[in-house]
């Protein structure tokens, strides 16, 4: 029996190798390995001896030889195969155990230059572990580490490895080789500063954690990360205290970063089920935080905290007077970190780049069948484009409100209301399927926390445009003073009317943000 030994990982590779060599295996090794394993004392020949020509222009060729994949490649019970390997006087490599140049790692280092990245990309190790695993049913091959137990337990057993194990084996290689060729070939469009929508979707991601259920606890699930894609994301913080995040923690968590990203100044965001339920900016954290508590003091309740601003001791007592499951910080004084450790279950993720966001970021929804993709929404509105439509224009204050209202209203699902006054969420309806119903939820969840004079004087925004005046009567008839929404609609001169009527300023953006 002979293996060919070529590894980047070297990981348990010189003990792997020993047992094999107990076991009677003859090892075939090129390069670094080759040296590493005659440095530990290995009897191994060098992948020259077997193909009779010396590796050339660099290392770049080694591998790429008849001798080898014909080893490889040969059916052991097919006749004419093995007349053939009689006739040109080659033999059988029935392990294969290969992993690749580390381009991954070599293209998340800073500065890396593309000529770098290109040297790293494998050629000879992919062909290799294709040709093993296509004849697995003859050839076993390795491509983990965490495998080489299993190999040797069954060659200690049987003195060969099993069909099951070596499919289980091979199906593990075309994964790892297409997750290598998908690394490579974004990375390429990357440097070509290619974001189009291509005619094939191929995404690589790599496995975070298993989770103990899904939404419900019937549902498996794990979380993935994104290769290279993690700066200000949950797949890169760190968690500094409680238990470890639910699919539910981190699907949450997500849409509530994604509101806060939309703050320059010290804001807090609170959802709950993935709906923002309180959101305040102040001039800092702990005026943001009473903000956001105060627009809604129940839903906050078992919810998700995130702040673009450290936590201090005085915010971390003050939140810790209700249950929350998360929250989320760019860091912590000493002193907060030990008060929110005094509740064991929270969970405390510190968050480096929080108010990050990728100007190339996709998103994108699985459906039976399919994917669907788009870019991501990034924009909130063109200043340029604001068009005032009523006969009174909206004060200072009542704009600066106007646009805290639609940055909340961006990230409420559709159909979405938000209600806002100085530098708060008043009141939120979304997942509506009708806009007067989104209005009238934000209203009454407005009076239920602020009461009648909360709500006067604050300011509504529409992720879409009105098709009745029915929502501008009912804001007429809680006090609300402006309106911001993209307009559009055919029947748009009935609710400027009605605005006009009621002494309300509204504005079109020209721009809807729905969200699904």
């Amino acid at each position: 029996m002979r293996a060919l030994i070529s590894v980047s990982d070297k990981t348990g590779i010189v003990e792997f190798a020993k047992e094999l060599v107990s076991l009677g295996v003859e090892i075939i090794s090129t390069g670094g390995t080759f040296n590493a394993l005659q440095n530990a004392g290995v009897e191994v020949i060098g992948i020259s001896d077997v193909t009779g020509f010396p590796e050339c222009l660099d290392g770049r060729v080694k591998t790429l030889h008849p001798a080898i994949h014909a080893g490889l490649l040969n059916i052991r019970d097919n006749e004419e195969h093995q007349k053939q390997m009689q006739e040109l006087g080659l033999s059988n490599i029935d392990l294969v155990v290969v992993n690749l140049y580390p381009f991954k790692q070599t293209i998340l280092k800073e500065g890396v230059k593309l000529e770098e990245a290109i040297e790293n990309i494998d050629i000879g190790g992919p062909t290799m572990l294709r040709s093993a695993a296509k004849n697995n049913h003859d050839v076993t091959v390795v491509v983990d580490p965490t495998d080489y137990a299993v190999v040797l337990e069954e060659l200690r057993a049987n003195n060969k490895v099993s069909v099951d194990t070596n499919f289980y084996l091979a199906t593990k290689v075309f994964e790892h080789t297409a997750n290598y060729d998908t690394m490579i070939a974004n990375y390429l469009r990357e440097q070509r500063g290619d974001y189009s929508l291509p005619n094939t979707f191929t995404m690589t991601f790599e496995k975070v954690q298993d989770m103990r259920y899904g939404e419900n606890p019937h549902q498996g699930a794990a979380f993935y990360k994104e290769v290279g894609k993690t700066k200000g994301t949950l797949a890169d913080a760190v968690q500094l205290n409680g238990k470890e995040l639910s699919y539910n923690n981190i699907n949450d968590a997500n849409g509530a970063l994604e509101l806060l990203r939309e703050f320059s100044e010290p804001a807090v965001v609170a959802v709950k089920h993935a709906n923002p339920c309180g959101v305040g900016v102040g001039n800092n954290v702990l005026e943001a935080y009473q903000k956001a508590y105060t627009a809604d003091s129940v839903s906050i309740f078992g919810g998700i905290i995130v702040t673009n601003q450290i936590i201090d001791k005085a915010t971390a007592e003050e939140m810790c007077k209700i249950f929350f499951e998360i929250v989320i910080a760019p860091g912590y004084e000493e002193e907060a970190l030990e008060v929110f450790k005094l509740k064991k279950n929270l969970r405390v993720l510190k968050l480096e780049n929080i108010t990050y966001s990728d100007p190339h970021a996709l998103t994108m929804k699985k459906v039976d069948g399919g994917l669907i993709v788009q870019q991501k929404d990034l924009e909130l509105l063109i200043e340029e484009e604001l068009k005032v439509v009523t006969e009174r224009t909206p004060s200072e204050k009542e704009m600066e409100d106007l646009h805290f209202a639609w940055k909340l209203v961006k990230h409420v699902k559709s159909n979405g209301i938000a209600l806002a006054k100085d530098g708060m969420s008043v009141g939120m309806g979304g997942g509506q399927t009708n806009r007067i119903w989104a209005t009238t939820q934000a209203i009454d969840h407005g009076m239920e926390f602020l009461g009648e004079e909360g709500v006067k004087g604050s300011v509504l925004a529409s992720d879409a445009f009105f098709p009745f005046d029915d929502c501008v009567k009912a804001a007429a008839a809680a006090g609300i003073t402006a309106i911001i929404q993209p307009g559009g609609s055919i029947r748009d001169e009935d609710s400027i009317k009605a605005c006009n009527e009621a002494g309300i300023a509204m504005v079109f953006t020209g721009m809807r943000h729905f969200k699904h």
